[in-house]
């Protein structure tokens, strides 16, 4: 079997879930009989989930979804897989599906406007005036970013709360927020509009939407994911502009390794001459030989 023949999905919603227990059995059980591999968190405001398989494995996942008035419409964006995206299945209740730790949000009636990929792409070609925070890990915004992205420092999604001062400066200005799949500008933007953002919008269905629609437009470099891909260029990018430096020798590089002279461990952009140099504090990753 072709890697071409592998699938990775990502999905989320924001809707209370009565029994997320009962939901973890049903979609562990459903995953193991269509031997998926993956990992999907259950939380009472919510689901997040991405999954490796065949296309017939997918394509079998999605109908039941679809079967289940809870699951039925939610946007599923694909990439192309590995085989080896993930190493396991594992499906959890957690207190939150993407961890913020700001307190509780009604998302669905306080999160920011969705931007269509069409109507951003519309504002760059017009020239309109408006910045982009991006509001994935520092890390991740090494290796691809928009035009005009702000980035505010975000070692953890958590960050958020206490680099939202440092942010004073665009609050009155026109935002559109980004992150890889929508999930976290959900949650994000509902503490933004709390403190003072105005003029606020998301990218629907995230940076992946966008670069699917409009590959090598605007957005620049590739896709940071959290599984062992560890980047994605969505469709395939005829003369793709590289963007990443190697965190050694500042050479051009799409390579992630795993820092472990640090706890918690870090994830660095690496060419492989520096990560054979570097040795035992890097495990490779993304094209990095272990």
């Amino acid at each position: 079997m072709t890697t071409s023949e592998y699938i990775v999905i990502l999905f989320y919603k924001f809707s209370p879930i009565a029994d997320p227990a009962a939901v973890v059995l049903a979609h562990t059980q459903a995953c193991k009989d269509l031997g998926l591999t993956g990992r999907m968190l259950v939380a009472e405001e919510g689901v997040n989930g991405t999954f490796e398989g065949t296309r017939e494995q997918i394509e079998t996942y999605k109908a039941y979804l679809e079967a289940d008035p809870y699951f039925a419409g939610i946007a599923i964006k694909e990439s192309a897989g590995t085989g080896r995206a993930f190493p396991r299945l594992s499906i959890k209740v957690r207190a939150e599906v993407v961890t913020l730790g700001a307190g509780t949000f009604d998302v669905k009636n306080e999160t920011a406007p969705e931007l269509a990929a069409s109507e951003l792409h519309k504002w760059y070609e017009a020239g309109e005036d408006f910045v982009v925070l991006d509001l994935r890990n520092d890390y991740e915004i090494a290796s691809g970013k928009f035009d005009r992205t702000i980035d505010p420092g975000l070692s953890n999604f958590r960050d958020l709360p206490e680099k939202i001062a440092a942010l004073g400066d665009i609050k009155d200005k026109k935002v559109v927020a980004v992150c890889t799949g929508g999930i976290r500008c959900e949650k994000a933007t509902c503490l933004l509009k709390r403190e003072g953002f105005s003029d606020i919008y998301q990218l629907k269905d995230g940076i992946h939407a966008y670069m699917k629609e409009y590959p090598g437009k605007n957005f620049k470099g590739t896709l940071f994911v959290f599984d062992d891909r560890m980047t994605t260029d969505v469709v395939p990018v005829e003369g793709k502009t590289v963007i990443g430096a190697c965190s050694f020798c500042a050479q051009d590089t799409e390579m992630y390794c795993s820092d472990d002279s640090v706890r918690p461990s870090r994830k660095l952009l690496c060419c492989e001459a520096c990560f054979l140099r570097e040795g035992s504090r890097l495990r490779g990753n993304a094209g990095v030989p272990a």
